[in-house]
């Protein structure tokens, strides 16, 4: 264990000096500061046109709306740090044969697969925490509504979630991929889970089962989207979900076990990674 936590640290460090975690939180501010500013004139439009009962829970849901509409933006800002972040860590260490240097130490090369995984989650999980408070306090500040606090923490736990679901596939990869070959690997399974999703959702609405049905295969395959579409359906009132008043509304919403098999799902590519690893010849 006290290697896998040396390790992780190593990997915090390195990270920190990367210029990919740098445009992360560059743009990161910068999307905040535009997410501000929007709600904020969109709130004095709206205060100054809506006075009666029904008015207002019109702008409430507005203001969920927009408050869905930051955490959709955070929660792709968090997929592409997921994929970037760890696409070279071992991929490139291998090429460079910076890798000799952590092998030849007593360090089971498990403890250097899961201290670099371990490290890129805490990053990941400080950014959501970060990006996402960020979201949800500019909303509460401007709006005074953000979504009930049991729904936030199941749909910002569900984010991080998805978020480890492709870290741990870049990790994996990085074990036997080429740095290039590794970043297509992540985003074109995301962006197979995402165009999955949106068929199922048309599906659903549309009532065609096989496009239904295609869906849910993809979403077997990587369940990244299902896990946005259940955190997007616990964070919102129940009107807006059930009447699907928004793009952020489900359709189908995805069945609770997707969240195990997510699990599964880490473990067994976790576990790949660790196997794979270990049996390369470096």
């Amino acid at each position: 264990m006290r290697g896998i936590f040396t390790i992780s640290q190593l990997t915090i460090h390195e990270a920190l000096r990367k210029r990919v975690l740098l445009a992360a939180l560059l743009l990161g501010l910068a999307f905040l500061i535009l997410f501000a500013l929007g709600i904020y004139f969109m709130n004095r439009e709206l205060i100054e046109t809506s006075r009666g009962p029904e008015t207002q829970a019109q702008r409430a849901l507005v203001y969920i709306f927009l408050t869905m509409a930051g955490l959709y933006a955070v929660n792709f800002l968090m997929v592409m740090m997921a994929a970037l972040l760890p696409v070279d860590t071992l991929s490139g260490e291998i090429r460079s044969g910076a890798i000799q240097s952590l092998v030849t130490k007593p360090l089971r090369r498990a403890e250097i697969v899961l201290g670099k995984w371990l490290g890129f989650w805490v990053i990941l999980a400080g950014y959501l925490l970060l990006m996402g408070g960020g979201v949800l306090l500019i909303a509460r500040l401007v709006s005074n509504i953000t979504p009930p606090k049991p729904n936030i923490a199941i749909g910002l736990g569900l984010m991080l979630l998805e978020a480890t679901l492709l870290l741990t596939i870049a990790i994996a990869g990085g074990t036997r991929l080429s740095t290039l070959a590794n970043g297509v690997l992540v985003f074109g399974l995301f962006g197979l889970a995402f165009l999955g999703g949106w068929i199922e959702q048309i599906g659903s609405l549309f009532q065609n089962e096989t496009a239904h049905y295609i869906g849910i295969i993809a979403s077997l395959i990587v369940p990244s989207e299902s896990l946005w579409q259940l955190a997007a359906y616990n964070m919102q009132p129940s009107l807006m979900r059930d009447m699907t008043l928004t793009p952020f509304s489900p359709a189908s919403v995805p069945s609770n076990m997707m969240i195990v098999w997510a699990l599964g799902y880490i473990l067994i590519v976790l576990l790949i990674g660790l196997w794979s690893f270990r049996t390369r010849d470096l």
